[in-house]
């Protein structure tokens, strides 16, 4: 059988991330250090370890099947390609950010000055539906420089959490776009590749599902059940046991992360007593 090649970013946060989804969906890459090519244990898979801004064209040209990469860089240098998963992992966002000491209303005002970036793409798609005309300097690497030494009057740039700009005495003024992590995939895969990522997928979608979910237990006065109930969907509906005593019940049920403590808090409301929270592994839908 063939082997599915995925590319991931050679070193940073988002080869370990990356690395920790396939362990997840229990595929473990045998690599050594410096290695540029590993294959997966009992899988058809072969890992490339490989420079971010260079995946979009292998995936073009067929080098490589699908890859793990940052979607800021695949709309920059691949907008073409398919997305397959979008995976939650490695947020950010594409911001332009002026000195603290600029006064700043609208992009407009961006109009005649001078922008420095690694994203001359997309920033000059998103200058040009704004109507703005402004001249681009390329950089790779520290953007953030750029104003402190009179090459530019403002910056675009990926923004995690802020603190590069900080340090830079620079402040964010627009968001060009907002990434994540995600699963692009080659427009000349195979039919046999893509059954290998049809499986691949479906793992992913479960580790993601249950990231995404926690498990919560609890116990609750019979007469109280059914709004505790009308507050936990689940996946179908709550499991509801017996207790021995008499009068209350265990209730069981998945809740989404994000709603955790509005949750909670109902729940307590509503006599729930004894509530535990557990992470979920995986999540198969």
């Amino acid at each position: 059988m063939s082997k599915l090649k995925i590319a991931v970013q050679k070193s940073g946060r988002l080869n370990e991330d990356s690395m920790k989804l396939l362990k997840d969906i229990g595929i473990y890459i045998d690599n050594g250090k410096d290695q540029l090519k590993a294959s997966a244990k009992g899988f058809p898979v072969e890992v490339f370890y490989l420079r971010n801004g260079d995946i979009p064209q292998y995936l073009k040209d067929g080098v490589v099947d699908a890859a793990i990469i940052g979607e800021n860089v695949l709309i920059e240098k691949g907008n073409d390609i398919k997305v397959a998963e979008k995976l939650g992992f490695s947020t950010c966002r594409v911001c332009i950010a002026v000195p603290k000491s600029s006064t700043y209303n609208s992009i407009k005002e961006l109009n005649g000055k001078r922008i420095a970036t690694s994203y001359p793409n997309t920033v000059q798609n998103f200058l040009n539906e704004n109507g703005v005309n402004a001249k681009l300097h390329i950089i790779n690497g520290s953007v953030e420089i750029a104003p402190n030494i009179g090459l530019a009057d403002a910056i675009v740039d990926i923004v995690s959490s802020g603190s590069t700009l900080f340090k830079n005495n620079l402040k964010e003024v627009e968001v060009i776009l907002k990434s994540e992590a995600v699963l692009a995939v080659s427009p000349l895969l195979s039919e046999e590749k893509q059954a290998i990522l049809n499986t691949i997928q479906f793992r992913i979608q479960s580790v993601l599902k249950g990231r995404q979910s926690k498990y919560i237990l609890l116990n609750a006065p019979n007469e109280k059940i059914d709004d505790i109930i009308s507050l936990l969907p689940g996946m179908k509906s709550p499991t509801v046991l017996p207790l021995a005593q008499e009068g209350w019940s265990s209730v069981h049920s998945v809740i989404n992360k994000n709603e955790f403590w509005d949750v909670i808090e109902a729940l307590k409301a509503n006599g729930a007593q004894g509530i535990l929270v557990c992470p979920i592994e995986k999540m198969v839908i």
